[in-house]
């Protein structure tokens, strides 16, 4: 319950905030992003149709996000919520004034968004979903999880190579240590997925890391789907897809960031600017892993692996 003090230090003025969503409204992801958000505003004593007004748009693939980009900037909100790549570079290409406050983007700086993490400079500012260093991370679990594993592809949208490419430059730095064969996989739609995984999945003794970029986000389901059915064992970049039958995330915690972006959209709200508030790096990293998945595929989790998970989906 929010005091009437609490409601006071924001005053009587209706404000207007953006949240812009490359997933579908339906989501359960979409759902929960915006949920943490939400509460995060009202832990800081904004309330929806008392002193605050949201105006939502969702998006499930890069033209629509173009065009919900296009609607939101066009109500003028004071700040704007963009969720993930994609959401972020639809809002710079229409304005480079509004005020963005980002969660879950893959180095900002390298794709252009912020001059720097300490000084972003312009009008965005938020918090990244890793640096890239960390995909490396990924090898090393998939290699404790199925230790004879010996080709490893790793999927990729070539369309966001700002991204990708140091994703991939990462594990490959570390693939010769792991003893791996090391295969980019380019994909830009939902046929190039199907027919790139279909094709690496014919050799024995394989397995698959899924980037931050994307392609392979906006299809998930059929990533997913494909790696079960070609029983390949996958790391992928986010929780939800392994709460959609993936074998194993590892990643930010995004709710979190959602509820810390809501105290970056405060403090911008009450006067300060988005170029002079430093970017954040995650500060909860999460290891999720699907049993019923490994199971399918054959694999033995081991006792040592499921004490280092923060969940482990039955």
């Amino acid at each position: 319950m929010l005091s009437f003090a609490s409601h006071a230090q924001q005053g009587d003025r209706m404000r207007r905030v953006g949240v812009l969503m490359n997933l579908p409204a339906d989501h359960p992801e979409a759902q929960a992003r915006t949920g943490a958000f939400l509460q995060g505003l009202q832990e800081l004593g904004w309330s929806i149709g008392r002193n605050v007004r949201i105006e939502s748009r969702f998006a499930a693939d890069s033209g629509s996000v173009a065009r919900a980009a296009t609607e939101l900037v066009a109500l003028a909100p004071e700040v704007i919520l963009a969720n993930a790549n994609p959401s972020l570079a639809a809002l710079q290409q229409v304005t480079r004034t509004l005020p963005i406050v980002f969660v879950s983007v893959s180095d900002p700086v390298v794709i252009g968004a912020v001059e720097s993490l300490p000084r972003p400079g312009g009008n965005a500012t938020g918090f990244t979903s890793a640096e890239f260093a960390m995909s490396a991370k990924s090898l090393e679990l998939l290699k404790d999880i199925v230790p004879g594993i010996e080709r490893v592809a790793v999927l990729q949208d070539p369309a966001q190579g700002g991204v990708g490419v140091p994703q991939f430059a990462a594990i490959q730095a570390v693939a010769g240590s792991f003893r791996v064969d090391l295969r980019s996989l380019n994909v830009r739609d939902a046929g190039e997925i199907e027919r790139a995984i279909t094709a690496f999945a014919r050799e024995a003794n394989s397995g698959l890391i899924v980037t931050r970029t994307a392609a392979p986000i906006v299809h998930r389901d059929l990533v997913t789907a494909l790696a079960a059915q070609h029983r390949l064992p996958a790391v992928y970049p986010f929780r939800q897809f392994v709460t959609g039958g993936g074998l194993i995330s590892y990643g930010p915690d995004i709710l979190d960031q959602c509820r810390r972006a809501a105290g970056y959209v405060d403090r911008i709200l009450k006067g300060e600017k988005p170029g002079d508030l430093p970017v954040q790096a995650p500060t909860k990293y999460e290891l999720v892993i699907n049993l019923k998945a490994a199971k399918a595929l054959g694999l033995t989790i081991s006792e040592s692996f499921l004490v280092r998970a923060d969940e482990v989906i039955e």
